[in-house]
Order: structure tokens, then C-alpha cells, then sequence
């Protein structure tokens, strides 16, 4: 492509780089200048004017990044038309974004001009969010480029659906009943997945009484909310979980607020301890998990230790301890 001022009369099938003023009105940035568009721009007194040309080897911004997008593009999601060079990835349910990581930057790397912005992995998606922008920056790139970014992947962005349609949420108590705040906390997440929250669930605090209710619990995702926070793999919650027949698989991690909370399973029926934090609607390290696990992802312990870098969450005020600086 080449890009700079030429005489009018040579501009013919060009892409004009500014507007232009001329009688009447304007020329429009982008505008494929015509024969009667260079007869204006001679009447109006240009004798030159800024362009981009491209050439055989080249293809234009808004193929560039149709192409381009449909290459990449997988399940979940709906792309928009090409317009001045870009397109829109849009979610077209619930779920959470499916980024493939060195796949996008292997686009990305390709040609300054080729350009793919996402929003983070795994990040929660309504309806109409769009999870990614591919935009052609120049007004045409090498075709060889292009076709390499196109080969860089298939199927490297899209949206995870929730895989569960109902919950249970077991709560704990020592004297009085629980509040509700931690229910309709965790109501309102459910909701945002298309998932239905059962019952009230409450027991004792004591592992035979959840341990019984685990297994009786008829949600496909099980969540328990224990009236002291879980302070060990073998504290009341996991131990429960056990005894019910389940297995423990991650205790703990590295995310503030939200490190104490476990996962397991029972069979294949995912079994979440939520940590108090969860009784807040703010972001907290249960929501990474909640999401992940509803649209089906199996967190491993590997999983759960990249969480750290990007782990440090937004101060809630709820905290009885708020991060401050003590140490002077």
C-alpha cells in the first residue's frame, strides 16, 4: 500500500486519507475517490490531495478484518459487519469469554497494522457484551499478513455457557438463623447465569448434619455457606464433603478477598465453599470459580495458582480486617 499526497488527476480508485472541503460540502475520510469526485476536488481549487493506495498484494481494511474475524471466531459468539476497518465480537448468551491466549498474541504479532483486543479470559458475559474488537488500523494490509494472522488459530475467541441450570445453597448455624444476605448475594450471581437457586437450605454447624444435607442436596451445583469461616482442609465444610462421600479438591487461594474457600465434588457434582466474603455483592475470588465451574470448566490446582498475579481485588467494606498499611 502506498500512502501520501498525489496530484488529483492520478487519485482515481484511491482511498481518501483526510475529508476534504470542497463546494457545497465534503469529501469523507475513506471515501474510494470516483471521476466525478476528482472533477469536485479540481473545481474546489485541489491540485493535490492525501491518499492510500492499495495494491495487488493488498487487501482492503474492511475485507481485512470480515476475514479476519470470521477466521478466529468461534462458538458463543455473533460478529458485527466490517465498518472503517473493524469488527465486533459480541456474546450471544451468558457465560464467560474463551480467549485463547498465545493464539491472539500470535495475531497480534504479525503486523502492527492487524490488531486483536479482548477483554480478559474468563470474563463474565451477558448477552450483547462484546469480548472482542479486531481492527485493521492502515487502510489495507499485505495479503501475505493477513493470511498468516488468519492461520494463527481457529476458534480463539468465544463464550462458555453455563453447563448447569439449578443450585443448591447449604447454610450453616450455630444459634440463630442465618440472614439472608448471603442467599440473595449468591441469588444474584446465579442469575446472571440462567441458573435457579432451590430451597433454603440450613443446618447445624457440625460436619454429620452437612454432610447429610450435601448428599441430599437436588441442586446440579451444591454451594455451602458455613456460619465460621473454614480455616482448614479438615475444618467442618470439607470435612462434610468427605463424609458425604465426595472428594476435596482445592482448599484455599491465592485471591483477596476470597482465599478461604474449597471446591469438590461429589460424583460429578460440583461442590463449592463459599467464603464469607460471598455474602457481598463485590468481586471476590468465589466469583472466579462460581463462573468457571457453571460453565464447565474442572479447575485444577494449577488452575487455581495462576489466579495470584491479578488476585489482589478491589478493598470491600464489609471486611472486619481492611488491608491497611501498618508496618509504617
Amino acid at each position: 500500500m502506498k500512502f501520501g499526497s498525489v496530484p488529483v488527476a492520478d487519485a482515481l480508485g484511491a482511498i481518501l486519507a483526510h475529508s476534504v472541503v470542497i463546494a457545497g460540502g465534503r469529501l469523507r475520510k475513506g471515501q474510494v475517490l470516483q471521476a466525478d469526485d476528482l472533477g469536485l476536488l479540481m473545481a474546489s481549487g485541489h491540485d493535490v490531495v492525501t491518499v492510500a493506495q492499495l495494491g495487488p498484494g493488498d487487501v482492503d481494511e474492511d475485507h481485512a478484518a470480515a476475514r479476519l474475524a470470521a477466521a478466529i471466531a468461534g462458538s458463543g459468539v455473533r460478529l458485527t459487519a466490517a465498518a472503517t476497518g473493524r469488527v465486533n465480537v459480541m456474546a450471544q448468551g451468558p457465560g464467560i469469554a474463551r480467549i485463547a491466549v498465545a493464539g491472539i498474541n500470535a495475531v497480534n504479532a504479525v503486523n502492527p497494522m492487524i490488531t486483536v483486543a479482548t477483554v480478559p479470559p474468563y470474563h463474565r458475559v451477558d448477552r450483547g457484551t462484546m469480548i472482542a474488537t479486531i481492527k485493521i488500523i492502515a487502510y489495507g494490509v499485505p495479503k501475505a499478513d493477513l493470511a498468516q494472522a488468519c492461520a494463527a488459530g481457529r476458534d480463539l475467541l468465544g463464550v462458555a455457557p453455563p453447563q448447569y441450570k439449578t443450585a443448591t445453597l447449604i447454610e450453616t448455624r450455630f444459634d440463630d438463623m442465618p440472614t439472608v444476605k448471603g442467599r440473595d448475594a449468591l441469588r444474584g450471581r446465579l442469575d446472571r447465569l440462567a441458573m435457579v437457586l432451590d430451597d433454603r437450605v440450613v443446618v447445624a454447624h457440625a460436619v454429620t448434619d452437612l454432610a447429610d444435607a450435601i448428599g441430599q442436596a437436588t441442586g446440579d451445583v451444591v454451594f455451602v455457606l458455613t456460619a465460621s469461616a473454614t480455616s482448614d482442609a479438615a475444618d467442618v465444610g470439607p470435612a462434610a464433603l468427605c463424609r458425604a462421600g465426595g472428594r476435596l479438591t482445592q482448599f484455599g487461594m491465592p485471591v483477596d478477598p476470597g482465599n478461604l474457600l474449597f471446591l469438590g465434588y461429589l460424583g460429578a457434582k460440583p461442590v463449592i465453599g463459599l467464603p464469607g466474603c460471598a455474602r457481598s455483592l463485590a468481586l471476590n475470588g468465589a466469583d472466579w470459580v462460581l463462573e468457571r465451574v457453571i460453565c464447565g470448566m474442572e479447575l485444577t490446582p494449577a488452575d487455581f495458582a495462576l489466579m495470584g498475579v491479578g488476585g489482589l481485588l478491589k478493598e470491600i467494606p464489609t471486611r472486619p480486617r481492611p488491608r491497611a498499611d501498618v508496618g509504617g
